[in-house]
């Protein structure tokens, strides 16, 4: 009959309440997730200082100094990344992606997430931003945030339903909630980048503790929007050619993009790499003068993640030079290239955001601010083959709800250009990683000494039927015949 299929109210509230394990892994789980959020802003807290000491030292005697310091400092960075902690380096995302991968054994799991890569990485990013690299603080708050919330698994209980592979998705989607300040892109982000699915009998504990945390970060810096709140008109059919017009450049550029960081940083050695592969701490040295150069050339621009620089370009006080998308790029490209711990994240919205500028400059200026939130969302979507979350960040950073059909077509059609170019960056990135493992250690057999064979175990095949070969006592490891009848 149905109803007997329906639950029974009072044994599963019995049930709920009788299970005291229960309760006490799930307030591990959400005690877990609010450190999460915490690390990530103290994470950003050490970035925004960081890189405030930068523009000091950038306003001081004209600025020239950089162009001692970054190289210096770059080559610190590597050095000390390569040297103590080389998980640390790059983005963070897709380390967080490789050991989510089934064919990663456990034991090799710390290689990727742990609370000392937490630690490291929020060292050496914070280091990237003094340097005044062109980097971003988001991609590496997803491998901070997971390195404190896979910690949880060791004190939850042996019969738990909450897996490792669980607390790993929601680590990395609280990292990006927390750095955002935008939770609801975090449920997305680990939905459709990092676990492509929720397990189901623990899906709302997660969902909660990727919302507590992306609350950790509302309740220190406060429940407003990143980039503050846009003023956009109605959009008509006039707003169709320039909307497109920046899809179509951020899908081709962000794709382009994709393509040259996985070549970079996954190609063979014999393409991009061979300096890089001899002389890692020189070749960052070279990057970071590169980048130094170019910042200063643009009147300090492209130096860190471009928020500013975004801010100024949606109030329409935009002071940027034309060609502030390309050196971006190259900027943004040099600091992943030099492997420097640092994520590409906000840089890819800056770079989004001066296409955007750049096409209203020409067509569309009445509705620029819309076009620039366009722009951002679609070369997101085009680098990260993530189109949700793109166009969700954006949304919720410009507090855009009226651009969201907009927003939202932008990321799609942009990452669909981009898969014409280029795969996926971030697990190109990760099956890189994984390749680079060593196959776990195959127990060794035991050795047992083979007895030897009697002429009495030894019969013929015309009197027992069968071939012709000594039949030897079974091994101790093999599992015993049952008796037969």
């Amino acid at each position: 009959m149905p109803h007997q299929n329906q639950p029974n109210f009072r044994k599963s509230l019995q049930n709920e309440l009788g299970d005291g394990r229960q309760w006490a892994d799930r307030a591990i789980v959400l005690a877990y997730a609010m450190a999460s959020g915490l690390s990530v802003v103290v994470f950003t807290l050490m970035a925004d200082g960081a890189f405030g000491l930068f523009e000091q030292l950038l306003h001081w005697q004209g600025g020239w100094a950089v162009l001692l310091w970054t190289p210096a400092c770059t080559a610190a960075i590597v050095w000390a990344t390569r040297r103590f902690a080389p998980g640390a380096a790059g983005s963070g995302i897709p380390q967080v992606m490789a050991a989510l991968d089934v064919s990663v054994d456990s034991t090799q799991r710390s290689r990727f997430v742990s609370l000392r890569l937490t630690a490291a990485k929020m060292v050496l990013g914070a280091a990237g931003f003094l340097a005044g690299l062109s980097i971003g603080r988001e991609g590496p708050s997803v491998q901070v945030a997971a390195g404190v919330m896979q910690d949880a698994r060791r004190w939850l209980g042996p019969r738990s339903a909450i897996t490792s592979h669980g607390l790993l998705v929601a680590g990395g989607a609280a990292g990006i909630a927390a750095a955002f300040n935008a939770p609801l892109a975090g449920v997305v982000f680990a939905i459709e980048e990092l676990s492509r699915k929720l397990e189901s009998r623990s899906s709302g504990l997660l969902i909660t503790a990727i919302v507590l945390a992306g609350l950790m970060g509302v309740s220190v810096f406060g429940n407003r929007s990143y980039f503050g709140v846009i003023q956009v008109p109605s959009l008509g059919w006039t707003a169709l050619l320039p909307g497109l017009e920046v899809t179509l450049a951020c899908g081709l550029l962000g794709g382009l993009f994709s393509k040259l960081m996985a070549a970079s940083l996954a190609g063979a050695p014999e393409r991009m790499n061979v300096l890089r592969a001899r002389f890692p701490v020189r070749f960052a040295a070279g990057g970071g003068l590169a980048i130094a150069i170019i910042g200063l050339v643009t009147g300090g621009a492209t130096f860190g993640a471009g928020s500013e620089a975004v801010k100024h370009m949606l109030a329409g006080e935009a002071d940027v030079p034309s060609f502030y998308v390309t050196l971006k790029f190259i900027a943004t490209w040099l600091a992943g290239w030099c492997g420097v711990p640092g994520g590409i994240f906000a840089p890819s919205l800056s770079i989004g955001a001066g296409v955007g500028n750049n096409v209203s400059q020409l067509l569309g200026p009445d509705i620029a601010p819309a076009l620039i939130a366009m722009g951002m969302a679609a070369f997101l979507a085009a680098v990260t083959q993530a189109p949700l979350t793109a166009f969700i960040i954006v949304m919720e950073m410009v507090d855009g709800h009226a651009l969201v059909l907009s927003l939202m077509a932008s990321a799609m059609l942009a990452s669909l250009v981009s898969r014409m170019l280029a795969r996926p960056l971030y697990e190109t990135l990760s099956q890189q990683m994984i390749a680079t493992l060593a196959p776990p250690a195959a127990p060794k057999p035991s050795a047992a000494p083979m007895a030897p064979v009697s002429s009495a175990n030894t019969v013929t095949a015309a009197s027992a039927g069968q071939a012709s070969a000594p039949v030897l006592p079974p091994h101790p490891d093999a599992p015993t015949p049952f008796p037969r009848p």
